[in-house]
């Protein structure tokens, strides 16, 4: 499937975090991205995100049961911006886009550098918590304007 601008059927390979240049380039400021969503009354919630950005793409992971995933069933209009881990200060504007749910093979290409750019810590302790196996990460892509 291909949107109006024709990004979807990049190879694996073209995906390099913090590329210059296109509308997400300021998210690489940041080490994590503030993900505003909003509820279906129309309140806004921002939350610290793990992704990562490709110039005019951008990408970002959740788990299945959080928030932002229940919000992004409802609604697929974000503001994204560029923080830090806790989420407190902004290093920029925030930039209005669509998060667009990623399934399969395109899960798969993005998982790659997110993992890179996010190792698994405590990955012992997750396998005996029975209610960690349920969860399951949730990948997106960021659609500009």
């Amino acid at each position: 499937m291909t949107d109006t601008a024709g990004r979807h059927g990049q190879p694996a390979s073209a995906i390099r975090e913090g590329a210059d240049g296109g509308y997400f380039a300021a998210l690489a400021k940041g080490k994590y991205l503030l993900l505003t969503t909003f509820k279906q009354k129309g309140t806004p919630v921002s939350t610290p995100v793990q992704g990562i950005t490709d110039g005019d793409r951008a990408y970002f992971r959740v788990w299945s049961r959080s928030g932002p995933a229940r919000r992004l069933q409802h609604t697929d209009g974000v503001q994204v911006a560029p923080c830090g881990a806790l989420g407190l200060l902004s290093h920029g504007p925030p930039l209005d886009a669509a998060a667009r749910p990623l399934a399969g093979e395109e899960a798969s290409r993005v998982a790659g550098p997110l993992g890179r750019k996010y190792p698994a810590r405590r990955r012992s302790r997750a396998r005996l918590l029975p209610q960690a196996r349920r969860r399951r990460r949730v990948y997106y892509e960021l659609l500009g304007p």
